[in-house]
């Protein structure tokens, strides 16, 4: 009973040494810019991998940013940005509840197939906020379990004390993924425009917001209907968006 004791002692302290360790971090990115996150890391070393070595981020301030951008990638990722605390509950229960749905409906047509091997998964709906995936972008891996789940409700709440809303926009959009290789607002802006961060309209605005949940498929597909469709709606939800 005493070495258990003593195991459980022992992993409470890392635990919390380990959550000091995030905090410190994230209480430095109120003054320093990050140089890279977990998942920039883990794509270079795949990329590095690979045959197609491709890589462009340029950092650039808040000021720097479309008011554009910021409106269009609010309006589409999250719409109570400004005024949630790191996390949006009504949208996490409406996600878990079509997940659920979906995944039912994946089982029926499972079970109703000739070769339930060759059904397709259900696609799961995400309702995550901006800092909630500037955390798991951040500090974490890409996998999906309760633990890093958990971990990172912790790291949102953590984002949301030590850093203001423009703070944490600013970072998001400096280091989310806009195409195999490309990172950042001016990455994607001269990647798809051939201009600065600094100079996109509405529209293009809107193209690159509604490219996020899924940049390196709509990459290879930029004159998808679904993209242009999604993109208009965006567009006339951008005038309701007050940018922090």
């Amino acid at each position: 009973m005493a070495l258990l004791r003593r195991w459980l002692f022992w992993l409470f302290a890392a635990f919390v040494a380990l959550q000091l360790f995030f905090v410190g971090r994230i209480a430095l990115m109120a003054l320093v810019d990050p140089q890279s996150t977990a998942f920039q890391r883990s794509e270079a070393w795949r990329l590095a991998s690979s045959a197609q070595w491709r890589w462009s981020q340029q950092w650039r301030s808040y000021e720097q940013i479309s008011p554009q951008l910021k409106r269009a990638v609010i309006a589409s990722e999250d719409g109570g940005f400004t005024a949630h605390e790191g996390v949006d509950w009504d949208a996490l229960e409406s996600a878990w509840l079509r997940n659920e749905k979906l995944a039912q409906q994946a089982e029926r047509r499972a079970a109703q197939a000739a070769d339930p091997a060759k059904v397709k998964p259900a696609k799961v709906v995400g309702g995550s906020t901006i800092t909630q995936q500037l955390a798991k972008n951040l500090l974490l891996s890409g996998e999906r379990s309760l633990l890093r789940k958990g971990q990172e409700l912790v790291l949102t709440l953590a984002l949301e004390a030590c850093l203001d809303k423009r703070r944490i926009l600013e970072i998001y959009l400096n280091s989310v993924e806009w195409g195999e290789g490309v990172f950042g607002a001016e990455a994607a802006a001269r990647r798809y425009f051939n201009k600065p961060a600094s100079q996109l309209n509405g529209w293009e605005a809107a193209r690159l917001a509604v490219m996020l949940p899924a940049p390196r498929r709509y990459e290879k597909r930029p004159n998808s209907p679904y993209l242009t469709g999604r993109a208009s709606t965006i567009l006339a939800r951008m005038g309701a968006v007050a940018p922090p």
